[in-house]
């Protein structure tokens, strides 16, 4: 009964005999533990009685006392206490041969065993209780997350950090790892063809957004390759530059990430926007972005850290108002909180009710932040000293 049920299916799988037989006989537990206890409840009653025989015949009435506290000290020694706890601490060990014995017996004895479970499972129906509930071997997805983190080194860090994400996806939508409608870099196809060209030769981006006029007037998505493909072989026009503009995948605001992984490899895109309920394009989101979300950020040096953060030599760090707080926690290590504002300008101007002057200090999570610029109705840069953080209180 203390056999790793996952191990055995494993083993089973693998064509272990005794683990084949093993798991054949816990799919029907009832049958096993009829067996069982029929077994050791019966060798019990006789040695008991054989007891009483022998105290008798050799002491008389008086020693039955005596005979019956021995053999109570016996039994749970030799028959309980002592077998029972090797097999709860190497359950395979004793398992897996005993497994042998007891698949012919319960064939020997299947007619008493199924009279005395008939017996019980009625017992146990008076008792609200189905014996056909053999519910308890799936795993939610907190108890998957403790076996991961106890798994140790069973599984490397990494793995482990991979499998921890992805049980997370569902917690994660869309929205906290878009890139914000203002950072989207498009083509304008409004502009010359001159300047469609050079900045197709300019964009480090494999897909490009194409509008007209401004982004709320999306044409679709451009393969940057394709289109210089084309420019070398001296077949590039605005006409064949428009054919190649593939339709725009449009997903809604709060889609989890694990349900848009699926809906990425169902749809065969790599690229999709974010609209809100009234259709207004919010953000872009890459299957690289939600990638990272599970294997961590795609980064050449793990020296570089993050863009938007600069380290400065009396131990802060200057921030752009932009940097998602996702990024910061998982690539800095800092303890923001992200079930709010997605940007580090967000959460400034919600702690704050107000929009910040240049100068403005104060304490976000326990760590001093200075705005440091501000910009447009947005803090631009903010100086943040982690190592000056200090735990905030319950009224903070």
């Amino acid at each position: 009964m203390t056999l790793n049920r996952y191990r055995l299916r494993h083993l089973a799988a693998a064509g272990h005999p005794g683990a084949k037989l093993a798991e054949r006989l816990l799919s029907k537990p009832d049958r096993l533990i009829g067996l069982i206890l029929l077994g050791n409840n019966f060798v019990n009653i006789m040695a008991s009685s054989l007891a009483t025989v022998i105290a008798i015949e050799l002491g008389g009435e008086g020693a039955i006392p005596l005979a019956a506290g021995l053999l109570t000290l016996v039994v749970l020694i030799f028959s309980e206490v002592a077998p029972k706890t090797l097999a709860a601490l190497h359950p395979e060990r004793v398992a897996f041969p005993a497994s042998w014995v007891y698949t012919p017996l319960l064939r020997v004895l299947f007619p008493l065993v199924w009279l005395v479970n008939l017996m019980a499972n009625a017992v146990l129906r008076m008792l609200g209780v189905s014996p056909e509930d053999t519910e308890g071997n799936a795993l939610s997805r907190e108890e998957l997350r403790t076996v991961v983190n106890e798994a140790g080194a069973m599984i490397p860090k990494r793995h482990q950090k991979m499998l921890l994400n992805i049980l997370d996806l569902e917690k994660v939508n869309v929205d906290d790892i878009m890139v914000p409608r203002s950072e989207i870099d498009g083509i304008d196809l409004d502009n010359s063809f001159d300047d469609i060209v050079e900045q197709m030769e300019q964009t480090p981006y494999t897909r490009m957004l194409v509008y007209r006029g401004n982004i709320d007037h999306v044409v679709g998505f451009v393969h940057s390759r394709r289109a210089m493909q084309a420019l070398l072989d001296g077949e590039l026009t605005r006409e064949s530059f428009e054919a190649l503009i593939r339709e725009p995948y449009f997903i809604p605001k709060g889609t989890p990430l694990n349900r848009q992984l699926l809906n990425f490899q169902r749809n065969r895109r790599r690229t999709a926007l974010v609209v809100d309920e009234y259709g207004d394009v919010q953000g872009l989101v890459t299957m690289a972005d939600l990638l990272e979300e599970i294997v961590g950020e795609f980064a050449t040096d793990p020296a570089d850290g993050i863009a938007d953060v600069l380290p400065q030599d009396d131990g802060s760090f200057l921030v752009d108002g932009s940097a998602n707080l996702r990024d910061l926690v998982r690539t800095m290590h800092w303890e923001l909180p992200t079930d709010g504002p997605k940007t580090l300008n967000g959460l400034i101007v919600e702690h704050l009710e107000s929009l910040p002057e240049t100068g403005t200090s104060l304490l976000v999570a326990g760590y001093p932040v200075e705005v440091v610029q501000t910009q447009d109705n947005a803090v631009k840069t903010a100086r943040i000293r982690p190592h000056e953080r200090r735990r905030p209180t319950a009224n903070e």
